[in-house]
Protein backbone atom coordinates (compact mmCIF):
# COMPACT_ATOMS: atom_id res chain seq x y z
CA UNK A 1 0.00 0.00 0.00
CA UNK A 2 1.50 3.26 -0.75
CA UNK A 3 2.03 6.52 1.62
CA UNK A 4 -1.33 7.95 0.03
CA UNK A 5 -3.59 4.61 0.64
CA UNK A 6 -2.42 4.88 4.24
CA UNK A 7 -2.87 8.05 5.18
CA UNK A 8 -6.85 8.07 3.49
CA UNK A 9 -7.17 4.36 5.75
CA UNK A 10 -5.49 5.92 8.63
CA UNK A 11 -8.57 8.70 8.46
CA UNK A 12 -11.10 6.25 8.02
CA UNK A 13 -10.98 5.42 11.32
CA UNK A 14 -11.91 9.05 13.16
CA UNK A 15 -14.34 9.74 10.73
CA UNK A 16 -16.40 6.66 10.98
CA UNK A 17 -16.21 7.01 14.76
CA UNK A 18 -17.14 10.87 14.59
CA UNK A 19 -20.40 9.34 11.97
CA UNK A 20 -21.11 6.98 15.10
CA UNK A 21 -21.00 9.71 17.82
CA UNK A 22 -23.47 11.95 15.68
CA UNK A 23 -26.05 9.19 14.84
CA UNK A 24 -26.08 8.00 18.53
CA UNK A 25 -26.88 12.01 19.39
CA UNK A 26 -29.48 12.16 16.78
CA UNK A 27 -30.62 8.58 17.89
CA UNK A 28 -30.93 9.97 21.30
CA UNK A 29 -32.89 13.31 20.38
CA UNK A 30 -35.68 11.19 18.49
CA UNK A 31 -35.74 8.86 21.21
CA UNK A 32 -36.68 11.29 23.69
CA UNK A 33 -38.70 13.50 21.23
CA UNK A 34 -40.77 9.76 20.92
CA UNK A 35 -40.86 8.96 24.80
CA UNK A 36 -42.53 12.52 25.37
CA UNK A 37 -44.92 11.60 22.95
CA UNK A 38 -45.91 8.19 24.00
CA UNK A 39 -46.48 9.95 27.22
CA UNK A 40 -48.61 12.49 25.92
CA UNK A 41 -50.39 10.18 24.15
CA UNK A 42 -51.50 7.63 26.80
CA UNK A 43 -55.02 9.59 27.27
CA UNK A 44 -55.52 8.31 23.56
CA UNK A 45 -55.47 4.66 24.43
CA UNK A 46 -58.79 4.94 25.72
CA UNK A 47 -60.32 8.15 24.67
CA UNK A 48 -59.60 8.79 20.49
CA UNK A 49 -62.17 10.94 19.35
CA UNK A 50 -61.03 10.20 15.15
CA UNK A 51 -63.08 13.46 14.63
CA UNK A 52 -60.52 15.24 16.45
CA UNK A 53 -57.50 16.36 14.40
CA UNK A 54 -55.23 16.55 17.09
CA UNK A 55 -55.43 13.46 17.81
CA UNK A 56 -54.49 12.18 14.83
CA UNK A 57 -51.68 14.35 14.80
CA UNK A 58 -50.44 13.33 17.50
CA UNK A 59 -50.60 9.63 16.78
CA UNK A 60 -48.91 10.49 13.67
CA UNK A 61 -46.58 12.18 14.70
CA UNK A 62 -45.69 9.69 17.50
CA UNK A 63 -45.78 7.29 14.30
CA UNK A 64 -43.31 9.56 12.27
CA UNK A 65 -40.68 9.38 15.60
CA UNK A 66 -41.31 5.49 16.34
CA UNK A 67 -40.61 5.19 12.34
CA UNK A 68 -37.73 7.39 12.44
CA UNK A 69 -36.33 5.92 15.20
CA UNK A 70 -36.22 2.12 14.15
CA UNK A 71 -35.05 3.18 10.89
CA UNK A 72 -31.80 5.65 12.07
CA UNK A 73 -31.29 2.15 14.91
CA UNK A 74 -30.90 -0.19 12.16
CA UNK A 75 -28.38 2.04 10.14
CA UNK A 76 -26.76 2.43 13.46
CA UNK A 77 -26.08 -0.84 13.90
CA UNK A 78 -25.14 -1.53 10.09
CA UNK A 79 -22.79 1.14 11.03
CA UNK A 80 -21.14 -0.23 13.87
CA UNK A 81 -21.17 -3.74 12.14
CA UNK A 82 -17.80 -2.42 10.23
CA UNK A 83 -14.83 -4.40 11.12
CA UNK A 84 -12.55 -2.93 8.39
CA UNK A 85 -11.72 -0.92 5.66
CA UNK A 86 -13.25 -4.12 2.96
CA UNK A 87 -16.39 -3.91 4.74
CA UNK A 88 -17.37 -0.62 4.18
CA UNK A 89 -18.62 -0.92 0.48
CA UNK A 90 -20.44 -3.84 1.63
CA UNK A 91 -22.44 -2.22 4.35
CA UNK A 92 -22.49 1.46 4.21
CA UNK A 93 -24.14 2.03 1.06
CA UNK A 94 -27.54 1.02 1.87
CA UNK A 95 -27.78 3.10 5.24
CA UNK A 96 -27.34 6.27 3.39
CA UNK A 97 -30.57 6.62 1.55
CA UNK A 98 -32.43 5.20 4.70
CA UNK A 99 -30.54 8.86 6.54
CA UNK A 100 -31.59 11.20 3.80
CA UNK A 101 -34.98 9.21 3.74
CA UNK A 102 -35.70 10.10 7.69
CA UNK A 103 -33.88 13.34 7.07
CA UNK A 104 -36.25 14.15 4.92
CA UNK A 105 -39.12 13.41 7.01
CA UNK A 106 -38.12 15.46 10.12
CA UNK A 107 -36.98 18.17 7.98
CA UNK A 108 -40.06 20.28 9.41
CA UNK A 109 -40.87 18.33 12.89
CA UNK A 110 -36.99 18.50 14.23
CA UNK A 111 -34.76 20.53 11.65
CA UNK A 112 -31.80 20.43 13.75
CA UNK A 113 -31.75 16.60 13.47
CA UNK A 114 -32.96 16.77 9.75
CA UNK A 115 -29.63 19.00 9.36
CA UNK A 116 -27.52 16.59 11.29
CA UNK A 117 -28.71 13.79 9.46
CA UNK A 118 -28.36 15.63 6.08
CA UNK A 119 -24.48 16.34 7.00
CA UNK A 120 -23.88 12.42 8.03
CA UNK A 121 -25.24 11.03 4.88
CA UNK A 122 -23.08 13.23 2.91
CA UNK A 123 -19.49 12.19 5.49
CA UNK A 124 -21.02 8.55 5.04
CA UNK A 125 -20.97 9.03 1.04
CA UNK A 126 -17.64 10.21 1.16
CA UNK A 127 -16.24 7.29 3.73
CA UNK A 128 -18.02 5.21 0.94
CA UNK A 129 -15.88 6.31 -1.72
CA UNK A 130 -12.33 6.79 -0.11
CA UNK A 131 -12.74 3.09 1.15
CA UNK A 132 -13.97 1.90 -2.44
CA UNK A 133 -11.39 3.54 -3.75
CA UNK A 134 -8.17 2.42 -1.01
CA UNK A 135 -9.42 -1.91 -1.53
CA UNK A 136 -10.39 -1.02 -5.27
CA UNK A 137 -14.37 -1.95 -4.82
CA UNK A 138 -17.46 -1.35 -6.90
CA UNK A 139 -20.52 -0.70 -5.61
CA UNK A 140 -23.83 -0.92 -7.36
CA UNK A 141 -25.65 2.28 -6.09
CA UNK A 142 -28.89 -0.06 -7.91
CA UNK A 143 -28.87 -2.67 -5.24
CA UNK A 144 -28.14 -0.62 -2.39
CA UNK A 145 -31.42 2.05 -3.02
CA UNK A 146 -33.00 -1.54 -3.27
CA UNK A 147 -32.08 -2.87 0.03
CA UNK A 148 -32.73 0.26 1.74
CA UNK A 149 -36.46 0.15 -0.13
CA UNK A 150 -36.88 -3.06 1.30
CA UNK A 151 -35.42 -2.22 4.42
CA UNK A 152 -37.80 0.90 4.84
CA UNK A 153 -40.83 -0.97 3.86
CA UNK A 154 -40.04 -3.45 6.91
CA UNK A 155 -39.87 -1.05 9.21
CA UNK A 156 -43.08 0.91 8.53
CA UNK A 157 -44.90 -2.31 8.00
CA UNK A 158 -43.12 -3.50 12.03
CA UNK A 159 -44.23 0.33 12.94
CA UNK A 160 -47.85 0.63 11.93
CA UNK A 161 -48.29 -2.92 13.82
CA UNK A 162 -46.74 -1.39 16.81
CA UNK A 163 -48.65 1.79 16.87
CA UNK A 164 -51.94 -0.52 15.65
CA UNK A 165 -51.68 -2.18 19.33
CA UNK A 166 -50.66 0.62 21.38
CA UNK A 167 -53.86 2.24 20.29
CA UNK A 168 -56.46 -0.88 19.78
CA UNK A 169 -59.38 1.37 19.79
CA UNK A 170 -58.25 3.31 16.75
CA UNK A 171 -59.40 2.29 13.55
CA UNK A 172 -56.23 3.03 11.18
CA UNK A 173 -57.40 1.29 7.92
CA UNK A 174 -60.27 3.71 8.54
CA UNK A 175 -58.73 6.45 9.19
CA UNK A 176 -56.43 6.67 5.87
CA UNK A 177 -59.39 6.04 3.96
CA UNK A 178 -60.61 9.45 5.07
Amino acid sequence: MDNENISHSVTLTPRLEYSTLLLDEIVDVISQKRNNLKQSNKDLIFDFDETDKTHLQSIELERIMAFSLEVLTLAKKKTKSITNVQSIPQVLPSSIPLIRTISAQLYELIPDCSQKLSKLSVHLGSIVLDSAALTHASFDFSQSNIESSTLLDEVKLMVDSKISKQYPNVDFFKLSNT
